[in-house]
């Protein structure tokens, strides 16, 4: 029959098409990265450098993706493991299910780690209303005033909210959490004196406190910053053992092929070693 003959080669004829396709060397059309934290913030600053640098270097298009929050990152646990859907996150994903009973994935076995994209250290502001100069003295005055004072964060899990947290915990002062839903919110808070207590990424600490909206008196690395080499780190200033890492990391939905996870670790890597990108500023 001719009619059926046509329509077995045109059958054939797609399914060969589609072999073709799917065999062709990765990337070979869109990739997105998800980012579970809003514009603006460091994650998505991070992204974009690497989403603009990955377009140059694969000749496809690479867009960042803002979703924030847990939907985000169920999103990336549910999408395609075939390396079109990545995820670029703080180390505050490894503690999602302890701080919200709504998590529908698992933090580690659903995701496969790609790569560390970078450290970046956060400065402790406060409102330059406080009555405290150093750290030492904004931990009396939380003890003079239990449950009186709180600290903004870019949201649960960010790395605002755990640089924060773990000071509070290390120095036993009682102190109340207000999560907002980003940076430019948490940093507000800070500036009308909502807050009184904000981890923020050095090069916005730097203009704030230069212009003297905000007072910059700890940083939470373990060394003092080149680009703010008077702020004390937050173990000088008073809290022995600290030092939270705020590290940032790209992933990918778990069973991605190891190939794909390899050639995408080995690329980004290559790009944070360009001189246009170990400058960037991260906030």
């Amino acid at each position: 029959m001719p009619t059926l003959r046509v329509i077995w080669l045109g059958f054939a004829a797609l399914v060969a098409a589609i072999s073709s396709a799917s065999a062709q060397p990765y990337p070979n059309h869109l990739v997105r990265i998800v980012v579970p934290f809003s514009a603006g913030s460091i994650t998505d600053n991070l992204a974009r450098v690497i989403a603009d640098k990955l377009q140059d270097m694969w000749k496809q298009q690479v867009i960042v993706e803002n979703r924030p929050g847990l939907p985000g990152t169920t999103s990336v646990a549910n999408a395609p493991a075939d390396g079109y859907t990545l995820m670029l996150t703080s180390n505050g994903h490894t503690i999602a299910r302890a701080v919200s009973k709504n998590v529908s994935f698992d933090p580690v076995k659903d995701f496969s780690g790609v790569t560390k994209v970078a450290s970046v250290p956060l400065v402790m502001i406060v409102p330059p209303t406080l009555p405290v100069k150093t750290l030492g003295e904004f931990i009396a005055l939380a003890k003079a005033k239990p449950g009186e004072l709180n600290f903004s964060s870019a949201g649960l899990a960010s790395t605002s909210f755990l640089s924060a947290e773990v000071m509070r915990q290390s120095a036993n002062i009682n102190i109340v959490h207000v999560p907002y839903k980003g940076v430019p919110e948490a940093t507000t808070a800070v500036i009308r004196g909502d807050a009184q207590m904000y981890f923020a990424p050095i090069p916005q600490a730097q203009e704030l406190s230069a212009t003297g909206k905000v007072r910059a008196i700890a940083i939470n690395s373990a060394a003092r910053s080149p680009q703010l080499p008077d702020i004390p780190t937050v173990a000088e200033a008073g809290v022995a053992g600290y030092n939270y890492d705020s590290w940032f990391a790209l992933m990918a939905p778990a069973n991605t092929p190891r190939e794909i996870v390899t050639r995408v670790g080995q690329d980004v890597g290559t790009i944070l070693k360009l001189p246009d990108v170990a400058g960037v500023p991260t906030g």
